[in-house]
């Protein structure tokens, strides 16, 4: 199989039990609804991932989960992409985005990393922004409340009985970008009902 046949798609989030289900690991939910939706178990990569091998009509996915902490996510991610021979425009990255309100889903590709900080060492890795990212709305942090104490929180109620259809929407939407490219699902995605950013 040939590199033009593969994808890596990284989830960011921080490692271990204290963090499941915290909004600054909604990269890992959507990574781990993927899996799931596959049939796929995760494995150890040395011990910088934990990785999946999936199928999506015939494009071998591997879906990676860095187990350093989400600030120090891209050595582990750029270490998959030279393991798999991916080039970068093969690279989607999941991560949760202050900038939509909550159950927003955007996707683009490059930008700058808007003050996430494993979106910047991703870049800082790859020497590049040029791969694609899915991005999960979380909402300003309240008036008055810190922001790393805002993602670091748990998803509260409405938001969790919601989760599951914005965590089925982003994995459509990754499934889409395999099979159809960025641009067809840029267009069905922010033109699904809902989509705004407000």
């Amino acid at each position: 199989m040939t590199s033009e046949e593969r994808w890596v798609i990284a989830g960011l989030g921080n490692p271990g039990p204290w963090f499941t289900k915290t909004r600054h690991n909604a990269g890992f939910l959507v990574i781990d609804r993927l899996a799931r939706r596959h049939g796929a178990e995760f494995r150890w990569y040395g011990t910088k991932c934990r990785l999946a091998e999936i199928d999506i009509d015939g494009r071998r996915v591997i879906l990676v989960k860095p187990q350093w902490f989400i600030n120090l996510s891209g050595n582990p991610v750029a270490s998959v992409l030279r393991t798999y021979d991916v080039p970068v425009e093969r690279l989607a990255v999941v991560h949760d985005d202050l900038a939509f309100r909550f159950g927003a889903v955007r996707i683009k590709r490059g930008g700058g990393a808007g003050g996430h900080n494993g979106v910047r060492s991703v870049t800082e890795a790859l020497g590049t922004r040029h791969y694609t990212r899915l991005r999960f709305g979380l909402g300003r942090p309240p008036k008055g409340q810190q922001t790393g104490k805002y993602v670091l929180r748990k998803f509260p109620e409405p938001e969790r009985s919601a989760l599951p259809a914005v965590l089925d929407r982003c994995a459509d939407a990754i499934e889409a970008l395999v099979v159809r490219g960025l641009d067809k699902t840029q267009t069905e995605l922010h033109s699904a009902p809902g989509a705004g950013e407000e």
